[in-house]
């Protein structure tokens, strides 16, 4: 019997900690971190509500309403950072470049930073703003695992085909450190392979998370 992985119980406690404008606003750089990143209106605040079980991250209908670094504390030493959202056509271009110099500062010096989940809404894969995150884990070397969210939105078949053909494109140009999964807020679809990972990436679990599943 697979044993509970210690990171789902962790991850209900959660509460928000602080947000930061800056880098330098950002809470001691010690312990375990794992950033949540994605293009804007991706599905972001909806997949970390539903990997804590709580309403953590605001969502709304209007994409680009995440505007600083969100941490949320699990306990003494681990925390989860929800990132600005990227892309959105009618954020000011001063407020995006804010944002991008400031996103990068944060991933370029964040020594406690364990691992970024990237979402990517399975409809409409491997944008701009994906490909740049892939390029920079490739160049630090960082962890990342993608949630193709939204696969609701796609009949069971047509979202591993789409799934399989990302992962295909991303072992091809950015090796083998990225993993990739289906993922669904409301259906609940992939929440315990997110979880896993988050509980490697805590420090809470050993070894590796298998997590590219393409079998139903």
């Amino acid at each position: 019997m697979q044993a509970k992985n210690p990171a789902i119980g962790l991850c209900q406690q959660a509460t928000f900690l602080i947000s930061a404008a800056k880098v330098d606003q950002c809470p001691d750089d010690q312990g375990y971190e794992v950033a949540f990143a994605g293009r804007s209106n991706a599905g972001k605040s909806s997949a970390l509500n539903t990997l804590t079980h709580a309403s953590l991250a605001r969502t709304s209908k209007t994409p680009g309403r995440t505007q600083l670094l969100n941490f949320f504390r699990l306990d003494e030493e681990r925390r989860l950072v929800d990132l600005p959202g990227y892309g959105y056509a009618k954020v000011p271009i001063p407020l995006k470049l804010h944002w991008q110099k400031h996103l990068e500062a944060y991933l370029g010096s964040r020594e406690s930073l364990r691992g970024l989940m990237l979402m990517m809404d399975i409809r409409h894969p491997l944008t701009e703003f994906d490909r740049m995150m892939l390029d920079w884990s490739g160049a630090s070397g960082m962890p990342m695992h993608i949630l193709l969210t939204k696969a609701d939105k796609l009949a069971f078949g047509a979202a591993k085909t789409t799934l399989l053909k990302v992962q295909q494109e991303i072992r091809k140009g950015w090796g083998e450190h990225v993993s990739i999964q289906l993922f669904s807020a409301p259906k609940r679809i992939g929440v315990e392979d997110a979880q896993a990972v988050l509980g490697h990436w805590l420090g809470l679990m050993g070894g590796e998370a298998e997590v590219e599943q393409v079998e139903e």
